[in-house]
């Protein structure tokens, strides 16, 4: 690859004997060719996009549902960097962190919960900027793997992609060395606040690449460059809620994803990717709106079935019910500071819902029983076996960040 030059950069060997990538600016040049592939895409991913933005004007309290939409981005996204954790890891330990055992990586993917909601809620004070992603990392790496790595700093060292165990030798994508760090994240931050002539789906995509190939931090660069297509998606616009995440897809399809990203390195084929990417939020748009409806479904039907049959406890289960929409995982303890009611009001509440098949307790104990709500979470959980199955196909693709 020695002084290989595309349109998205050039590889410029370094003292170690390396070679590392120096990105052009975006947007490319020349410019993105849209032949009739790439506009039939696009057409496809917009007119998809505002049907699931459609949706989210019609659910009872979209804030409530997006909450589940971010927890499985957490676990998806994290899964593609390696860890275990499942969505009801995730769910068992926000309400119980310190009372069971958890696969130890399980704090990682609240982390990135706790990023994605630290974003959004600065993103309404503070532009898509080189500060909001710093402090993305940091929210992401505070004691977990990797906080030792320098949270919430851009890297001062040479980091590599490659298979578990290479070195900068043999890494199949050198990054930029740190002398060329901060030119190419000010292009970036430049390109992230201008919309140009382009649509912002793929001013979005070309985004994405363009930080994964800069790796600006020492750990977590996949993870932050998937949080900065759901903020780029909302502060364009295209969506009012964060509802649409492309983790699901990437995993769906990660030995796709990488070679694409290479691609555009290698010979500068940002029309392959974006091609890809516009893919993707076709198919990802249609299942969020596809899930959507089923939630809107689900609700109406178990608000009928327990305006029918709970009785005067139907006022306080409604109320409950939508509880469970942000937290499908509960305790009679957990109801009663919900409902603000008695322990025993609580109580049996929830053994009402457990009868009629609302929820169903999950510890097989006596004492300190949990409670899922179950037909939600099993929406979820589908999406999340099928992410796993494809991933049973892709075990010969590992990276390691450095």
């Amino acid at each position: 690859m020695e002084g290989l030059v595309s349109r998205a950069g050039r590889f410029v060997k370094q003292a170690g004997g390396y070679e590392a990538f120096i990105p052009a600016p975006l947007p490319p040049n020349p410019s993105v060719t849209m032949d009739g592939e790439m506009l039939r895409l696009l057409s496809d991913a917009d007119r998809v996009l505002g049907r699931l933005d459609g949706i989210t004007t019609v659910l009872p309290n979209p804030d409530l549902f997006v909450a589940m939409y971010v927890r499985q981005e957490a676990v998806l996204s994290s899964q593609i960097e390696g860890t275990q954790s499942t969505l009801e890891d995730v769910l068992q330990y926000e309400i119980d962190a310190k009372g069971r055992k958890y696969p130890r990586d399980v704090a990682e993917v609240c982390n990135y919960v706790k990023a994605m909601n630290h974003g959004l809620k600065r993103q309404k004070e503070l532009p898509l900027s080189l500060r909001l992603i710093k402090e993305l990392h940091a929210q992401l790496l505070a004691g977990v793997r990797g906080q030792h790595r320098e949270p919430g700093e851009f890297r001062k060292t040479q980091n590599w992609i490659g298979p578990q165990g290479c070195n900068l030798t043999n890494a199949q994508f050198v990054p930029p060395p740190p002398s060329e760090l901060m030119p190419a994240l000010s292009d970036l931050e430049t390109f992230l606040h201008s919309r140009e002539d382009l649509p912002a789906l793929i001013h979005c995509g070309l985004a994405h690449a363009q930080f994964e190939t800069i790796h600006p931090f020492l750990d977590g660069n996949g993870r932050v460059g998937r949080l900065l297509i759901t903020f780029l998606l909302c502060e364009c616009e295209i969506l009012q809620r964060p509802l649409l995440y492309l983790s699901h897809y990437f995993k769906l399809h990660r030995a796709e994803y990488y070679d694409r990203l290479m691609a555009i390195r290698l010979s500068g084929d940002w029309e392959g990717w974006l091609k890809f990417f516009l893919r993707g939020v076709v198919e990802v748009s249609r299942e969020a709106a596809n899930t959507a409806r089923s939630i809107i479904r689900l609700r109406e039907e178990h608000q009928t079935l327990i305006r029918n049959s709970f009785g005067s406890s139907a006022g306080m289960a409604l109320r409950l019910l939508d509880w469970l929409y942000y937290s499908p995982l509960t305790t009679p303890r957990g109801a009663e500071d919900f409902l603000k009611c008695v322990y025993a009001t609580a109580n049996k509440l929830i053994r009402q819902f457990e009868r009629h098949g609302l929820l169903q307790e999950v510890t097989g104990g006596m004492r300190n029983r949990v409670y899922q709500y179950r037909p939600y979470v099993d929406l979820f959980l589908l999406r999340e076996e099928t992410s796993q199955s494809a991933e049973e196909g892709e075990r010969q693709v590992q990276t390691t960040e450095n």
